[in-house]
């Protein structure tokens, strides 16, 4: 999932790594279509996952916090082609329908698609870009883009619900929304403007609420959430460490360990 700071600006991203990553916080800016060539990507969002193999299509709702681990197969690379569709594309194919159409039901943050008979040659059309340059750009960028929007809507008319949106977040239940997200990294500013608050504003409702700092209180649950994990399901420390939200695991070691007086390994 190729992560993306400005709505404005069109990508398509190959990616190819040959061991296992995580994007350990990830804000989707815009929406993406990303198609699995090789390997097995997961994705993690509120206390929910979905499993993606090559072959898959998957779409990424626009400002939603998900998280996703890349796992090459053995001896393989994982290789993915993610679309991420511009504000500029949707409005340009938008004049047909309402400009701002509000999503009449709730989605996951992230979704698969089905694809249609013209699939198979958009994606035979990039290839011979990205595996050389690993990007596309100027015109022909915008152009591919869009082909790819209107061919996913072609098979999956739904997804009209979901891109003529342009509706920002509004103000939301705080409390509700950390107890869903706290196993992402913490960037205070992305929590802020998905609960539809400055970061002034966010600091101080969560004070309010929680009756401590945010981080504190992010580390305080991520470590809670391990130990749980550690003793009921008895899950391995490595893995744990990753499940919660923590991105180094010498880290998570030392904060259990003051936390609980022991470390994850000995908990039974």
């Amino acid at each position: 999932m190729a992560a993306t700071t400005d709505p404005n600006i069109p990508q398509i991203v190959y990616a190819c790594v040959s061991h296992k990553t995580v994007d350990a916080e990830l804000l989707v800016r815009q929406h993406v279509i990303e198609y699995i060539l090789a390997g097995t990507s997961i994705a993690y969002f509120g206390n929910k996952s979905q499993t993606f193999k090559a072959g898959d299509i998957r779409f990424a709702v626009r400002n939603r916090l998900s998280k996703f681990v890349k796992l090459p197969h053995e001896g393989e690379e994982y290789r993915s082609i993610a679309i991420c569709i511009d504000k500029n594309t949707l409005l340009d194919i938008s004049a047909p329908y309402e400009r701002s159409i509000a999503a009449s039901q709730h989605y996951d943050n992230v979704l698969p698609l089905r694809p249609n008979h013209l699939f198979k040659n958009y994606i035979d059309s990039l290839l011979p870009y990205l595996e050389h340059s690993h990007q596309i750009t100027g015109e022909l960028l915008k152009t591919k883009v869009k082909e790819a929007v209107l061919i996913f809507m072609e098979a999956n008319p739904e997804l009209k619900r979901l891109l003529f949106d342009f509706s920002e977040p509004g103000k939301i239940d705080l409390q509700e929304f950390m107890e869903e997200h706290y196993q992402y990294s913490g960037d205070l500013e992305h929590m802020a403007y998905l609960t539809g608050r400055s970061i002034s504003t966010f600091k101080r409702d969560f004070e309010k609420i929680f009756h401590t700092t945010p981080g504190k209180w992010l580390i305080q649950k991520k470590l809670e959430a391990a130990h749980v994990l550690l003793k009921e399901k008895k899950m391995k420390p490595t893995d744990v460490y990753m499940e919660v939200g923590f991105n180094d695991y010498s880290h998570f070691f030392t904060a259990f360990k003051k936390l609980f007086g022991t470390s994850p390994s000995m908990v039974v």
